[in-house]
């Protein structure tokens, strides 16, 4: 199932996926903040120069352009970092693309711990959290490659915003397999399992899958589910799963406040309650350092990962 000799950052999928839409879509424009370079909106700059809009370092304007453009029928995607995208430009999302329910897509990228030498000011483990939160947006957070891909082509046929989120780290694609479907709002078993279900999303979900692979050497049988879309989520898989595991982690890179974790809580008090154990940014920032090294000390690498679960279940 998965292809581990071949790494690419989804930040690169989300530049080539925009090139490709562009040539079956007129109504495709971009936008970016003055970060073509690091979003890779660059290669959708140099592909179609007069359907790129450089907003200069000002997010909040950039959205409101965006808002603007797509009262007129064209379908933006508005490019900047997540801290900047999510953060720095929350009251405009909410109030100028959320309120009006305007067709407008935020790719943001360098979510998450995995920005490494950044630093904890770059390092955005709140976005899912203030995105969850505005009506009506659809929360979006791929695992590799092909997963970015086929989020950015089912944003754009989505009626409505939606937020993307991309990281800056290269990862190993994991959905290079057959029969992989891509659809808002559905999660992917990866691996089923009947002692534990392990819920991951974005760059976790490898990690969350080698974890299994050790945990079943230890006589522990992991279900692992790859939730794409945290929101809306896919309660009945989940809880689905729950019913026949009767344990759950989550597995993210973002905070445990408001993310993955919080929307699994959330369904699970209501669907069918059972233990949970959320893995994940523990109420703290991030710090300045490798990104790989960042994921081991903040428990997101493979031992960290299959320790914690094998004590939650043991």
């Amino acid at each position: 199932m998965m292809a581990m000799g071949k790494k690419i950052a989804t930040r690169e999928s989300y530049g080539n996926t925009l090139v490709e839409l562009a040539k079956e879509h007129d109504d495709l424009v971009v936008l970016d903040a003055d970060l073509a370079g690091a979003t890779k909106t660059s290669i959708f700059q140099k592909a179609y120069p007069d359907r790129f809009i450089d907003c200069g370092i000002a997010e909040g304007n950039m959205m409101g352009v965006a808002a603007g453009l797509a009262t007129t029928g064209l379908v933006p995607f508005a490019s900047s970092f997540a801290m900047f995208a999510a953060g720095r430009a929350f009251e405009q999302v909410r109030n100028s693309i959320g309120y009006p329910h305007l067709n407008v897509k935020i790719g943001a990228t360098h979510a998450g711990i995995s920005v490494g030498e950044d630093g904890a000011t770059h390092q955005c483990n709140e976005d899912i959290a203030l995105m969850r939160t505005i009506p009506g947006m659809v929360v979006v957070n791929p695992s590799d490659d092909v997963e970015a891909r086929a989020a950015v082509r089912a944003a754009y046929k989505h009626q409505g915003p939606v937020y993307l989120r991309f990281g800056r780290l290269a990862v190993p694609v994991v959905n290079d397999f057959d029969g992989y479907a891509f659809e808002l709002g559905k999660g992917v078993t990866l691996r089923e399992g009947k002692d534990v279900t392990i819920v991951a999303t974005g760059l976790c979900v490898c990690p969350a899958l080698e974890a299994a692979v050790l945990l079943s050497e230890a006589g522990v049988c992991a279900e692992v589910i790859n939730i794409h879309t945290i929101k809306p989520l896919d309660t009945q898989l989940i809880a689905a799963s729950a019913k026949k595991t009767g344990r759950v982690v989550t597995v993210e890179e973002h905070s445990v406040i408001g993310g993955l974790g919080s929307a699994v809580c959330g369904a699970l008090a209501e669907k069918y309650p059972v233990p949970v154990k959320k893995l994940g940014i523990q109420d703290t920032y991030g710090e300045s350092g490798p990104a790989e090294k960042l994921l081991e000390k903040y428990g997101l690498d493979v031992p960290s990962i299959y320790s914690a679960v094998r004590a939650f279940v043991g």
